[in-house]
């Protein structure tokens, strides 16, 4: 089946509950990073670009345009019955070591690694910006960690 940036939304949100949409987004986005390191293949083929607040899924952004905070009613039309185990496990880890954090860290983290600061080349801090963060660099750079 395939799996959307909405079902992996779902999923998180599913597994923590209520969050702001900053720290959803840095949530899907490591989710990604560390499929395409760990399984070596994306868990979805949505776009992800570096916006000045670190790296957004426009097509998430959209679904949750105008509020702060979601939660799993907000992507009630979707489904976390979609992932392979292998999945779910590399899903699980990122929420198990990144999950805890605050919106503002997560953030803060994209900003000191590569995949975040190459998109945005030499973009000023706050400028806006809608270059994608590719799949190779995501791959390139946690797959090195």
């Amino acid at each position: 089946m395939n799996v959307k940036i909405f079902n992996v939304a779902f999923y998180i949100l599913n597994k923590m509950g209520k969050m702001t949409t900053m720290k959803l987004q840095k949530l899907v986005y490591y989710c990604q990073a560390w499929s395409l390191a760990w399984d070596e293949k994306p868990l979805f083929d949505e776009r992800i670009e570096a916006w000045a607040n670190g790296p957004v899924s426009p097509e998430l952004f959209d679904k949750h345009r105008g509020k702060f905070v979601v939660d799993k009613e907000d992507f009630s039309e979707y489904s976390d019955d979609v992932f392979t185990a292998e999945q779910k496990e590399t899903m699980d880890k990122v929420i198990e070591y990144y999950g805890d954090k605050e919106p503002l860290w997560l953030s803060n983290l994209t900003h000191q690694e590569n995949p975040w600061k190459l998109a945005r080349a030499n973009l000023p801090n706050g400028e806006r910006c809608s270059r994608e963060i590719t799949k190779e660099s995501m791959q390139e750079y946690y797959g090195g960690i």
